[in-house]
């Protein structure tokens, strides 16, 4: 058995500057690293045409209709928006006010949370790999925040006290919300509960704030390129009302408006092993404009660091063999953490090639 230590250190990330500072300087164009000539253009046509994901009434899931609607969603979309669920409304707006001041923090606070080398949390961008890599027109702040026991402790007890005490707050409503979507999710999918519950009891959580500043040419950079989440699901708090996440559908970029009081849920990759296949991860990107910062909190709900995860037991029949092998979850991110964040090629390394 690892040690908590040795479980927590899943990753590195090389240095990065801060891009809220470097978008303060009159700059007209965007430096070099930034331009992501390698993705698809961050523009798409906007037509009142365009499909909106699904919306989930979580006070309506017990009912049969309303858990269909989910199990399509999860199916079809891999993204929906949570209305009414249930989250005290006072702490969430709470956690939005905190995390706005949060980055208006002044420089020399935020270094005492900066990423150190060998390390994934704290403020700086994940996934970067190599010196030539591209990068983000963003910054975040990563921690991981369940269990208790594998917080950072350096970066916790620096955490302004009034944030600290929301994000605390926050971060166990969340769990909650997360085990009741996951309960609905079995039922929805047939299978046994416990396969389920077994791999989320204990769940592994990180809450990843991003700031995205205005930028001299969004239409050559993203907030975030285009990539799937590796966690079970992926609770999303739109801090402030401006647009900026697309999804992929249909091979074509679709771009969410967000409802006031609404979390965006989506599938993240270990759904995806775990449904074995029925629920899929779907690729995901953050655009940017010239005008005005977009802030945002990630919630990852991810399987227990120390079980194994695999296809859910109750959904393998010789009709539907294992699409993906059984791996330890803490092998898993590890793996994860260890390469360039790029659309879904990490989960491609876990799927068993069937003989056909």
């Amino acid at each position: 058995m690892e040690s908590d230590s040795e479980v927590a250190k899943l990753g590195s990330s090389l240095f990065v500057p801060c891009v809220q500072e470097l978008a303060k300087k009159p700059l007209k164009h965007v430096p070099p690293r930034y331009v992501r000539t390698d993705e698809d253009s961050p523009v798409v046509s906007h037509t009142n045409l365009s499909p909106q994901v699904p919306v989930i009434d979580m006070q309506k899931l017990s009912s049969e209709e309303e858990l269909e609607q989910l199990h399509h969603a999860c199916k079809q979309w891999g993204f929906f928006q949570l209305i009414n669920h249930g989250v005290n409304s006072s702490l969430v707006e709470k956690m939005k006010m905190e995390v706005q001041q949060f980055f208006n923090l002044p420089m020399d606070e935020k270094q005492k949370l900066w990423q150190k080398p060998d390390e994934v949390e704290g403020f700086g961008q994940a996934f970067v790999v190599s010196e030539e890599q591209k990068l983000n027109w963003g910054d975040r702040f990563y921690m991981i925040t369940l269990p208790t026991l594998l917080r950072n402790p350096h970066l916790f007890s620096n955490l302004p006290l009034a944030f600290r005490e929301t994000l605390e707050a926050y971060s166990v409503e969340l769990k909650h919300l997360s085990m009741k979507l996951f309960d609905h999710m079995a039922q929805a999918l047939g299978m046994d509960p416990n396969d389920m519950r077994v791999l989320f009891e204990e769940e592994y959580q990180g809450i990843r704030i991003n700031y995205y500043p205005p930028c001299p040419q969004p239409d050559l950079a993203l907030g975030f390129n285009s990539h799937s989440d590796s966690s079970g699901l992926t609770i999303l708090l739109q801090v402030n009302q401006i647009e900026g996440l697309q999804i992929r559908k249909n091979g074509a970029w679709v771009p969410i408006k967000p409802l006031p009081n609404a979390f965006v849920i989506n599938i993240g990759d270990c759904m995806e092993i775990i449904t074995n296949g029925i629920y899929k991860s779907i690729e995901h990107r953050a655009t940017v404009n010239s005008d005005k910062e977009r802030i945002s909190v990630a919630a990852f709900c991810s399987p227990s660091l120390d079980g194994k995860m695999g296809p859910a037991p109750s959904l393998i029949t010789p009709q539907t063999p294992p699409l993906f092998r059984r791996i330890g979850v803490a092998d898993y991110f590890k793996g994860f953490y260890s390469r360039e964040l790029r659309s879904k090629s990490y989960l491609d390394t876990l799927r068993l090639r069937l003989n056909e």
